[in-house]
Parts: C-alpha cells; structure tokens; sequence
C-alpha cells in the first residue's frame, strides 16, 4: 500500500491528483481482498483498469485506488462451437486482439488499437467500426460488492447497450475480474459493417475480409484520428472520443445535413464529430493547455501542462456551442471521478 500517489500517470489523458490510498493487485484474489477490505473499513474505492476512459480531479482521490494488473487467458476451442476466450480484467486489450487474430479466433478485430483493459470492455460497452464487445461476449464474472459473492453474469443480464451496461449503471457496485468472448474460427473477420473501413478495404458494406487486413486497416484509420496512442503526440493524450453520439428520438430531430444511423427501436444516431464541428468548434481550438485535437474534434486533448480544470472548461465550452446551435446536449464518455462537467 502507498501513499499520496499521483494519478495522472496512470490515465491516458495524464491529468488528475494523487490517490490517499494506492494498492497494484496481480491475482485476483488480491483483487477482491482490495476492495473488500476497503469497503469494509468505509473508504471510498476507486478501481483503476487502463485509464483511457477516465478523467480525475485536480484534487485526486480520497480514498483507496485499487490498479488492476491481472493476468491470463484461458480458451475452450473446437471447430464445431468456436472459440470461448476466458481473459482476465487486466490483460492490456489491444494484445487479447492481437493474439485474437494470431490464433485465427475471429470478432475482435475492428476494435484494434483500443486503449484500455479487457476488464473494462463490458463496462462501456466498448466499440468501433461497427462492432461492439457485447457481440462477442459471453459472459462477465465480477465480485458483486453488495452481495460479497464472485458471479457470472451471462450477456443477455448484461443490460448492453450503446456505450452502456449494467456495471456502468452501478459502478458501486460490480468489479470486472474476467471477460469471456465467444468468437468464430477462422481467418475472415467478422461482416464489414462501417462504410469508412469498408471503403479503406475495398469490400462491400456487409462482406468480410482477412482479419489481419481489417486491423492494419483499423489502426490507420485511429492513427488519421489521433486515436491510437504515441507518446510524441499530444494529440493522443486523450480519453478518446469525449462525446457519445447523441441518440434522438425521430430522425425529424436531426440537424439538416447531419449523418444519421437508424436504430431498430425508430430512435436515430447521429454524429457528435458533425455537431462539434459544425457548432463552430474548430480542430485545436485550445484553453489553457487543453485542445482540441488538431485531427478528429470528438477528441479533447493535454497538450502536454492541461490541468483537469482546463480540460472541463474546454469540455464545457464545446458541450455549450453545440446546444446552442442545435439543442442538443452531449453527454461525455469517459467516466468522472471527484469532478464535474
């Protein structure tokens, strides 16, 4: 156990203050223990995954960081049923899919070069290009904090939804200790579902491709974006997309000239890159040391000194143009601890 350790190093966007309380677990025994032994001595408990969706306080945390580095993966494979990917909370992501790809498991590979943990894909929902965790996921087993018990939680439980579930929904409530992905056998990725990629790799909306083609293609298309992280580049100290895509109730409600996705329920998605830009919020448009990223305007980024206070105020000021200029309100992705947009 330390103390006084700061945060911001341990997030992508690298802002946020010290935790009273730090504490690196490796099993996932360690893991429960963490946060049992916190809740029962009535600390505030906050579990660190990989940071890359997480914006901090200046004032940091006042209680116990739990940093999850667990590690493992497990796979049940035959060629009738496919691939079960049983991967512990703390494999860095973006090597489960790598090796996904490696092994010829087929599903993940449009969510290359997706900062983060594992453990944290169910939480979000995370997804890209079309796809979301929740297609492949089989189930979640968590420690549940209310009923002291480890659970396994099948994926129709789960309560997905876009960028949202039910660990998102109770934060309190959940920690992720491992995932398991259902996932096809064989070299061709899962449909082609985004136009964007579709268009980079030359296949019809629908179609499939060799999966080691789908990434290579993926990370160029991140990289264009500022969205796969390089340590040179201020425009990679992000959370990644700030803003989720709105979801309005009629396509009626939609900005003229807005892109719009049709959702089975009759909702309709639209663009929050558009509305941003379109709002009169340039690329690298900057307060303080917290821009705009200078290549995709959903990214909010550090340029290297960013307090999280700038980084709000700039959050503020795009969120504020938008719902000027169209009435619509964003709602911000990453998750916020000890402060407030």
């Amino acid at each position: 156990m330390k103390t006084q350790v700061p945060l911001a190093g341990y997030t992508t966007l690298r802002v946020g203050g010290p935790a009273d309380k730090f504490v690196e677990v490796e099993t996932e025994p360690e893991l429960i223990a963490a946060v049992r032994d916190a809740d029962a001595a009535g600390e505030p408990v906050l579990v660190l995954s990989g940071g890359s969706n997480l914006v901090i306080g200046d004032d940091g945390f006042r209680g116990t960081v739990v940093k999850v580095a667990t590690s493992g993966i497990r796979v049940d494979a035959d060629a009738c049923s496919g691939a079960t990917v049983h991967v512990a909370a703390g494999e860095d992501w973006d090597t489960v899919v790598q090796r996904a790809i490696a092994e010829e498991w087929s599903g993940l590979e449009s969510m290359s070069g997706i900062p983060g943990l594992a453990g944290s894909t169910p939480v979000q929902n995370v997804g890209a290009y079309g796809h979301e965790v929740a297609g492949t996921i089989a189930s979640v087993r968590v420690w549940d904090r209310t009923e002291n018990a480890i659970r396994t939680i099948f994926a129709a439980e789960c309560g997905f939804s876009y960028r949202n579930s039910r660990f998102k929904a109770d934060p309190d409530r959940y920690v992720v200790l491992e995932v398991a992905f259902h996932l096809r056998l064989g070299d061709l990725s899962a449909p082609v579902e985004y136009a964007e990629l579709a268009r980079v790799l030359d296949v019809e909306p629908g179609s499939r491709a060799p999966m080691t083609e789908v990434r290579e293609a993926v990370l160029g298309l991140r990289r264009g974006k500022g969205m796969v992280l390089d340590p040179a580049d201020h425009d990679t100290w992000s959370a990644g997309s700030f803003f989720t895509n709105p979801i309005l109730d009629t396509p009626a409600e939609v900005p003229a000239g807005a892109p719009q996705w049709p959702l089975p329920d009759g909702r309709v998605k639209t663009s929050a890159a558009w509305l941003i830009e379109h709002a009169g919020v340039s690329k690298g448009f900057t307060i303080g040391a917290a821009a705009v990223s200078t290549k995709h305007t959903l990214a909010l980024t550090n340029r290297g000194q960013a307090t999280t206070k700038e980084l709000l105020t700039l959050a503020t000021h795009v969120r504020s143009q938008v719902h000027q200029a169209f009435n619509i309100t964003l709602v911000n992705e990453p998750v916020l601890v000890n402060c407030t947009l």
